[in-house]
């Protein structure tokens, strides 16, 4: 099994808001991604979504509060929850969600990617 060094998978990419799988496990990806600006209000019907900071600061609104996430942290958004996650600088994140997990959910957006690359 080889090591996976993150600060090498992020430098292979500059794009925001489109993850890249860099693992599997028992059905789930594991994703990276680099994010800056606002994203799109959304909500996964049937998946729970993890999002953990490596750097920067990731804010997460809710229709009743934000949660700021900041390195070395974690939020579990549960399913069916809407939010939109923002980022006033570029922020890294590792996302844990099952394979079949759309990013933008059920909303067809510009920032909408149906095929992940894997890095």
């Amino acid at each position: 099994m080889p090591v996976i060094n993150l600060e090498e998978k992020f430098s292979k990419f500059t794009d925001h808001w489109h993850p890249h799988v860099v693992a599997d496990l028992n059905d789930q990806h594991i994703k990276l991604a680099k994010v800056e600006g606002e994203f799109v209000w959304h909500s996964h019907e049937l998946e729970d979504e993890l999002f953990v900071v490596v750097k920067g600061q990731l804010h997460i609104d809710f229709r009743d509060h934000t949660a700021t996430i900041n390195p070395g942290e974690m939020l579990v958004v549960p399913r069916g929850v809407e939010h939109r996650p923002h980022a006033n600088e570029e922020t890294w994140i590792m996302l844990v969600e099952p394979q079949a997990t759309r990013h933008t959910g059920t909303v067809e957006h510009t920032l909408t990617r149906h095929e992940l690359p894997r890095i």
